[in-house]
Formats: structure tokens, sequence, C-alpha cells
């Protein structure tokens, strides 16, 4: 510890659950299990995807991307919250949870841009058909991608950077389950304005910027499936947007609450569980959302079961 006038944090101690101790073990048993259905899912997802022909196309190439975001930033998050729930604390050196905190802004900033190239691959495919296997090649989505992924690499150094050279004092105790911008926030000390001003910034240009281009795009597929005569057709056309749609509201909409709400009057306890939703829930979810709503996928896991059985 350094000592100045206040008590410089070198280290931080993760307390979630510390105020209901008797949750510990249901909880970690829980968390564990979804977070084994996650891993599952995901790996069967993008196994199908690469497996079967019929599913190399643009949209469920992104969708493999997103599936491996989704393993990704739940990893980075979900085993630490494991550890915390069995010791019913964590120490983290200052150099972990930087590096924490910098692989969750990165994997998590990929899957919001993944998503808006999603929805544009979709407003492409029902709005401009005629267009699409011109406009969304393989070496365009490939191209995307890897924007996608440079993208957010820049987020996370600039987030990452601004968050860090802010000064932390106290016990540096965190009431969350992994070192997050909430909670690390209401640990800073002395002038952090500046830093700040640039770590929102960031948040208002990855969040905001992505459900602009999802909104935008949805605004046009609306329009044009409003103008399909038949009841049948509008149907089918709006289910190939559904999966996507719901994955959306989801993430987004927590994110939003998480995010992009005022720190005066936050509960530790809200931040907690919407924490848990995003980082544990959704990407157990997402699989399922994209299996169940989708006829294609559910084809071709039915032809591996199928095969299966056979053998």
């Amino acid at each position: 510890m350094a000592q100045t006038n206040l008590t410089l944090v070198t280290e931080f101690l993760l307390i979630p659950f510390s105020d209901c101790p008797e949750w510990a073990l249901p909880l970690f048993l829980l968390f564990l299990c979804i977070y084994l259905i996650t891993l599952l899912g995901n790996l069967g997802m993008i196994t199908l995807i690469c497996t079967d022909r019929r599913l190399h196309s643009p949209m469920y190439f992104l969708l493999s991307h997103l599936s491996l975001m989704d393993i990704c930033y739940s990893s980075v998050t979900v085993p630490q919250m494991l550890a915390v729930l069995r010791e019913h604390r964590a120490a983290l050196s200052y150099t972990r949870c930087v590096a924490q905190f910098f692989l969750f802004t990165y994997f998590g900033s990929i899957d919001c841009y993944i998503l808006a190239l999603m929805a544009y691959d979709r407003y492409v495919a029902v709005c401009q058909p005629l267009l699409y296997v011109s406009v969304v090649t393989p070496k365009a989505c490939l191209g995307l991608v890897a924007g996608a992924y440079a993208a957010g690499l820049c987020s996370a150094l600039v987030r990452t950077v601004s968050a860090f050279t802010l000064s932390f004092c106290g016990s540096g105790e965190i009431d969350f389950i992994f070192c997050d911008l909430p909670p690390l926030l209401k640990l800073t000390c002395g002038d952090s304005y500046t830093q700040e001003v640039v770590i929102i910034v960031f948040a208002v240009f990855v969040i905001p910027a992505c459900m602009v281009v999802i909104l935008v795009s949805y605004a046009f597929i609306i329009v044009a499936i409003l103008r399909i005569h038949s009841a049948g057709g509008r149907a089918k056309t709006f289910s190939t947007c559904a999966s996507h749609l719901t994955a959306v509201s989801l993430f987004f909409g927590t994110l939003i609450f998480m995010y992009l709400r005022d720190n005066a009057g936050r509960s530790s306890v809200e931040d907690r569980v919407a924490s848990v939703f995003y980082t544990t829930v959704i990407p157990m979810l997402n699989p399922l959302i994209y299996s169940l709503r989708n006829q294609e996928v559910k084809e071709a896991l039915r032809k591996i079961l199928n095969r299966a059985r056979l053998s």
C-alpha cells in the first residue's frame, strides 16, 4: 500500500455475496450449471455451423462469432464468480483486475458490433434480396468481422487506460462479481472528471452507435415487411429476423440499464442482478434462441442427431 493522505488501493477484494452467505452453495451450483450449458450450447452452435454446409452463409458466419464472444466474455467473469461463491470473497491484484476489465470490455464490445453487423445482414437480405449475394460476400463478411475485432480492441484499450489512470482509495472492497466500471468508480479519489468523460464517450460510441445501426436496419425491414401483400409472406420474412431481434433486446436492454444510467442512487443489488444476467444468463440463452426459432438450425441439428442414432 502506498501511504499518502489516503490509502491507495493496490489489491481489490470482491465481496458480492457477503450479505447472504447461506445462498453461496445454491448459487454456486446454479451458476456452474448455467456456465456448463453456455459452453456446451455455444460450442455446439459453432460446431453445427462449421459442419453443415447449408449453414455456410454470412448470417451463420456472424452467428458463429457471436457464439465465440459469448464463450469468451462469459469465461472472463463466471469462473471468478464461482471462486467468490466458493470462498465467499476473492482477492484480485491490481494487474489481474486490469486484465479482467480489458478482456471483458474487449469481448463485450465485439459482441455489440457483431449484433449490429447481423442487423445489417438482415437488412440487405430483406430489403435488397437481389443484391445480397454481391453485397454480403464472404470477403466482405470477413472484412466486417475483422473490423469489429479491431474496433473492439481500440474501445477496450481506451476504456481500460482511462479507467486505470484513476486513483483508487479506501479498503479496495468491491460489492460486485468482477472488476467492472460502476463499482470501480465508487473507489475513485482525486480529480477523475477527464477520465470519466472519456469512459462515458466511449460507452456512448459503442452501445448507442450499434443501436442506431440496428434500429435503422429494422426500420427499413419493417417497412419492407409491411409492403408484402400475403400474411404468410410477412410472417415468413419476419421469422428470419425474430431470433436476432430477441437476442438484441435482451443484450442491449441490460447494457443500457447497467452503463447508461445515472450513478446517483444506484443500487449494488440491482447492478449485481444485471451483471449476472448479461454475463451468465444471456450467453446461455443465445444458442437456445437461435436454435428454437430458426428452422435451418433445427433441421441441421435434427440431421446430426439422426446420424448419431443410426451410427
